[in-house]
């Protein structure tokens, strides 16, 4: 599957590089907020503190929309999941979500993107075990499985209700190693 074709557009939130179609939006990127309006926040809503043109200005956390000093919002982190090219401002509480899920996108996604081995058997033990490779799709809407002799049906990301991951040893650094996926999804033609 073809990459998807992107345009740069620009928010006022700074400078984004969106998909063309949004039929091949990944289900991961979320939505810009709208923002606070100016004339609804007169003072910060972390510190409380009153806003003023000279010593204390307001701005907008890019991922929540809310209005904060100076102090409050002075961090800035990338924002992959709205599309930002540059790091972009955050308040205190939207840096650690982004930060956290920045860590999840680009271990672990990266990781489903590159695929990895499995063994696959059904809910009935008259099922055959199979390898096979378990890959997320390039646009991120599809689970995909491939075998040596088969290619099982993809799962669509967004009809899966739970993913459990299975793991019972280690790595020679002490990291957790996956043996197994339990998935649990509604069977729903694409």
């Amino acid at each position: 599957m073809a990459a998807p074709e992107k345009k740069l557009v620009r928010s006022k939130s700074g400078l984004r590089m969106v998909t063309v179609d949004d039929e091949e939006t990944s289900p991961f990127l979320l939505m810009e907020p709208p923002w606070v309006p100016d004339n609804e926040c007169d003072c910060c809503q972390s510190c409380r503190g009153k806003f003023d043109f000279l010593r204390r200005r307001k701005h907008h956390c890019r991922r929540c929309g809310r209005c904060f000093c100076d102090n409050c919002c002075k961090t800035k982190v990338a924002l992959p999941r709205m599309c930002f090219i540059d790091p972009v401002r955050h308040c205190a509480t939207c840096t650690d979500t982004t930060k956290k899920e920045n860590e999840f996108f680009d271990k672990h996604v990266k990781t489903l993107a590159n695929g990895g081995q499995f063994m696959l058997s059904g809910k009935d033990q008259s099922d055959i075990e199979s390898q096979f490779l378990c890959k997320l799709s390039s646009d991120h809407r599809f689970l995909n499985f491939e075998a040596e002799s088969d290619k099982y049906e993809s799962i669509k990301v967004s009809n899966l209700e739970s993913l459990q991951i299975m793991a019972n040893s280690r790595d020679d650094e002490g990291n957790t190693l996956a043996t197994g996926l339990a998935l649990k999804y509604k069977n729903s033609k694409m």
